[in-house]
């Protein structure tokens, strides 16, 4: 008030030195207040009226801009009420006219940058010669008016911030400038007193290198070799790491941009779809952006990096956006279930082979095929005639119409928790009793192999299958116990506590009808001879400070020491005939072997190796899962591992995740573990362009680099090393055959059906888990029809083989002896398909199908000849829906790449509308809450289990995806995805620590 009615000006001198003073001391809020009561536009109006005195007031400018600079950051439209009043001139005006006064110039100067945040202030006042005036103010080394230059500094580093005044400092030569102004600094602040004008120097460089223009200058100038210098005299201080992470990331964006050594970022391999009609909803499926890469909202690809000046900070946690609100389903009449079948009943008898469980009289045992009686590709389609004929040879029993409701309401109230004590388990997802000890089976290591020549080049009958290097080479254990010998004695291994599901000779059979694309002629030794858990604790790593700094500047070294680069190619599977001389001192690579990845290899220094993995068939990206084969190594020799073509822009490996490794010559040793490996983890962002195809239409995108370091303990070892835990479709098979010639068939239902082919001509499994009527009397077998089905998927994403463990735990224990087991196999029917994509496990894929398509993102409109196993998948339930046997439960086993422990992502209308801007508690919304159940009861027994990380929030995105489908259009309440980490759990007893 006395400020707009005085005219005093030593009345209007007291109140803004009383103003300035309050401010001060109350901080921010009261600059808020003042904000509040318009004390910018009073101030800015005072500011003009000072401005048109001739002289102006000088201690009256000076308080003006001092409180203004305080109150500024607090207004967010100081800038627009600037412009407005023409501040903006007022302001540069003095400093021109008073380049020696730095009393009055210092506080111009603050507002000067307070106004620059705003864009187009910025860029008018670059036209009026701000950005050539900061020059004049900022210099080479003094200790003179540091406060001035500092502030200076942070002023032009706003101005850069706009592209029009950035080339302006380019044009004008200002870039060498700078660094020849920080050079200086940087050799004369010897006792590092002046680090925040050393600062200021990098952020205005930092600015101006934000366009290309500014780019290729700072490379012109030789910036790369001059930050690279200075940040590494700066390592050993560790006070002076802003100044190292400012040039590191400055560094990295200015590197030049490459493509990757690929003659096509297309997959090295090709599978040939079947001709589409070109009309339909199905031609429209190659119209569609490129999916994300998440299973839910919470792991979505966000390409934004957020660039902390403090990348090795071991406090910050691994950041995940939980929801987006314009992703949401918002429709209420898109969010209620409708229940519709989608095709004709008389199509869907089909699938009426599949549940004869409900048709069978037990009266005469039936023949149940086996799994590897493969069907002609239009065995399922052709079946349905003769259903009808099957039925009235049968001559089924009356079905039961009444459900028992004790046993739906069964599926609150039994637990897991009567395991007994004798169970140890894995993270692999097995149970194992502690009491069971089994022998591997013998292995010939000097003596050629049953399935092996000597020379390893014999075939099988039809097909072609090598076995690991060690098991035809004759390698000697290491171990003074070892009973190898050159007279050809056998190995035999005597371990405890392996999983007794794994028969080497019988994966053998597996492998032979198993048909990929390259057509694969070797046979990965862990998958051949089998693996158990290691017995020791692996906790999660602890990250050394500073590492990923380390790693980016050896990176940079690669431009400025190019001669010291190699460059060599020692692996590439577009050239086969890509060779290296045995006596090369080179690690020796493969990956063709079932669900193998890895593309090409590039030795770049002595022990360092870029890797290349390859993209899913038919498609041009999806970069994350790897499995492949490494031999020639040397001992106490650390080799760098660079995986440069990973496309997240974030990985548990920056949180304390290891690759996985298994060593053939400790397999021989009798220690058949997957191990965690590897030193100075970390991934970040390189230097490596992804094309806008492959970012789906989005330019100036990076790929990331996955790097470690390991050690080997054996010289020429062959060790295997995976993104994680292996399980491939030979060994699903060899699993399924297993658990059905061990079961007893006078408990335990156990049916294994082939649903579909796939494109390749592989077959997807159907397995059918309960118990087995008392009797065959009628009420018996009345009982036995009216179970309620659980419907389990799992492996629908290649590269989640951890969903393939889950699963694999999960037919074990139902197949057990334990109680519980017992217990659900009693309450329920289980129909069970353990690997929706068998191709792209096959293939080595980490997301797609061979039909180049996320296989998760087809459940609406699945096409019979693209997506087999879905339609099909889908069709079984649509049966179920069809004939009144709607599932209790439907749970698809996925594996999370970001997150920690187990969780669930279920479907419920109230909960979407509580994440959006709709008042759930104002719609007339009736919904059970049914579908937090199972989430619950595993909450309350699974010690893995996190509640907190569960969602019950239908997106968009997602509307296609197995839960939400078989939620809204199959009707299935209990519908969810069960999310398993990759990395570990950060509760409960299974709690990782460092």
């Amino acid at each position: 008030f006395f400020l707009q009615n005085t005219k005093d000006p030593q009345t209007i001198l007291n109140i803004l030195n009383i103003l300035i003073e309050v401010v001060s001391v109350g901080g921010g809020r009261r600059a808020s207040v003042l904000v509040a009561k318009g004390g910018t536009q009073i101030l800015l109006q005072l500011l003009l009226t000072a401005s048109k005195d001739a002289p102006p007031n000088e201690e009256l400018m000076v308080l003006l801009h001092t409180l203004l600079a305080k109150i500024g950051p607090k207004d967010k439209k100081i800038g627009m009420k600037a412009r407005i009043n023409g501040a903006l001139n007022i302001s540069l005006n003095l400093v021109k006219q008073n380049l020696q006064n730095h009393r009055l110039i210092l506080p111009c100067l603050q507002v000067l940058r307070v106004y620059s945040t705003n864009s187009v202030n910025a860029v008018s006042l670059g036209k009026n010669g701000v950005v050539e005036l900061m020059f004049k103010i900022i210099g080479p080394f003094s200790k003179k008016n540091t406060s001035l230059l500092k502030i200076a500094l942070d002023t032009l580093a706003a101005l850069l911030k706009s592209k029009t005044n950035a080339r302006r400092a380019v044009d004008r030569g200002y870039v060498q400038v700078l660094l020849m102004i920080y050079v200086d600094w940087h050799s004369h602040d010897s006792r590092h007193r002046y680090m925040l004008i050393r600062k200021g120097v990098l952020q205005c460089i930092k600015s101006v290198t934000n366009i290309k223009l500014g780019r290729k200058a700072f490379i012109d100038a030789n910036g790369m070799k001059i930050l690279y210098n200075t940040s590494q005299e700066c390592l050993a201080v560790r006070t002076l790491d802003p100044l190292v992470n400012t040039s590191s990331l400055i560094m990295r964006k200015c590197f030049p941009k490459n493509r990757l050594p690929l003659p096509t970022i297309k997959s090295a391999f090709h599978f040939q779809l079947p001709v589409i009609p070109a009309s339909g909803p199905v031609a429209q499926l190659y119209n569609l952006p490129p999916d994300d890469e998440s299973d839910d909202n919470d792991d979505a690809e966000t390409e934004s990096e957020i660039e902390t000046e403090n990348d090795d900070d071991k406090d910050q946690h691994f950041k995940v956006v939980l929801f987006q609100n314009d992703d949401i389903e918002t429709d209420i009449n898109k969010l209620k279930p409708r229940q519709e079948l989608g095709r004709p009943i008389e199509e869907l008898k089909m699938y009426e082979q599949f549940f004869s469980e409900l048709s069978e009289n037990f009266q005469v045992k039936e023949t149940i095929a086996t799994f590897l009686e493969l069907p002609k590709k239009d065995t399922i389609k052709d079946s349905s005639s003769s259903l009808h004929q099957q039925n009235d040879q049968r001559n089924p029993l009356p079905s039961c119409q009444c459900l028992s409701q004790e046993i739906v309401k069964g599926l609150d109230r039994i637990s897991l928790q009567n395991s007994t004590k004798n169970d140890q388990y894995y993270g692999t997802g097995c149970v194992i009793k502690k009491e069971s000890k089994t022998s591997l089976t013998p292995l010939a290591c000097s003596k050629p192999c049953e399935h092996v020549s000597p020379c390893g080049s014999s075939l099988f009958e039809g097909s072609s299958v090598q076995l690991g290097k060690l098991c035809c080479t004759g390698a000697d254990s290491e171990e003074e116990d070892s009973r190898s010998s050159s007279s050809g004695e056998q190995v035999v291994l005597e371990t405890s506590d392996v999983s007794p599901v794994h028969d080497c000779d019988l994966y053998i059979e597996m492998v032979k009808t198993t048909k990929s694309i390259p057509e694969y002629s070797e046979v990965a030794y862990p998958d051949y001879f089998g693996h158990i858990p290691p017995p020791f604790k692996e906790p999660i790593l602890e990250r050394p400070y500073g590492v990923q700094r380390t790693k980016i500047s050896q990176d940079i070294e690669r431009l400025i020491h190019q001669n010291d680069i190699i460059d060599r190619v020692v692996y590439d599977l577009d050239n086969l005939s890509c060779s290296i001389p045995e006596e090369a001192d080179v690690l020796k690579f493969n990956s063709k072997f079932e669900s193998g990845n890895l593309r090409k290899v590039i030795q770049i220094r002595k022990n360092e190796y870029d890797l290349i993995l390859n993209s899913d068939i038919n498609s041009n990206h999806y970069h994350q899962w790897f499995y492949f084969e490494v031999s020639g190594m040397k001992t106490s020799i650390g080799y760098r591992f660079n995986i440069i073509n990973c496309e997240k822009s974030n990985s548990q490996f920056n949180y304390g995740m290891q690759p996985l490794m298994y060593s053939v010559q400790e397999a021989l040793n009798s220690r058949p573990y997957w191990t965690r490996v590897g030193t100075d983890i970390c991934y970040y962002k390189n230097h490596f362009s992804r094309s806008s195809i492959a970012a789906g239409g989005q330019k100036g995108k990076s790929y990331y680099t996955i790097t470690f370091t390991v050690t080997f303990q054996h010289k020429d070892d062959v060790c295997y090393f995976a993104y994680h835990y292996p399980y491939t479709y030979s060994t699903l098979k060899m699993h399924l055959q297993k658990l059905e010639s061990t079961h007893n068939p006078q408990q335990i239902y156990f049916r294994q059906d082939v649903l579909c082919e796939t494109l390749a001509g592989n077959s997807c499994p159907l397995v059918t888990i309960t118990a087995m009527p008392e009797s065959n009397y009628y009420e018996h077998i009345c009982k036995f029809r009216n179970r309620p089905y659980i419907f389990l998927t799992a492996r629908v994403h290649p590269g989640e083989t951890n969903a393939s463990w889950v699963m694999k735990g999960t037919l074990e224990y139902l197949m057990s002896n334990n109680p519980s087991a017992q217990c659900l196999r009693e309450s329920y029917i289980f129909k069970i398909i353990p690997m929706l994509n068998p191709d792209g496990v096959i293939n080595g894929n980490h997301r797609c199908s061979l039909s180049g398509e996320d296989l998760n993102r087809q459940w609406q409109n699945p096409n019979p000849d693209l997506h087999p196993t879905i339609y099909h998948a889908k069709g079984l339930l649509q049966y179920l829906a069809a004939i009144k046997r709607l599932p209790l439960v439907y749970c698809d086993y996925h594996g999370h790449s970001r997150k920690k422990n187990v969780f669930m992502y279920g479907c419920s209308i109230k909960e979407t509308m509580w994440h959006t801007n709709i008042n759930a508690a104002s719609c007339d919304l009736m919904e059970d809450p049914g579908y937090k159940a199972l989430p619950k009861i595993l909450s309350q027994t699974a010690p893995a289990f996190c509640m907190g990380s569960c969602s019950f929030v239908v997106e968009k995105s997602k509307e296609s995806t197995a839960r939400v489908v078989v939620w809204r259009e199959i009707g299935v309440q209990r519908s969810y995805t069960m999310e398993s980490t990759l990395c570990g759990c950060d509760q409960g007893k299974y709690k990782v620590r460092k």
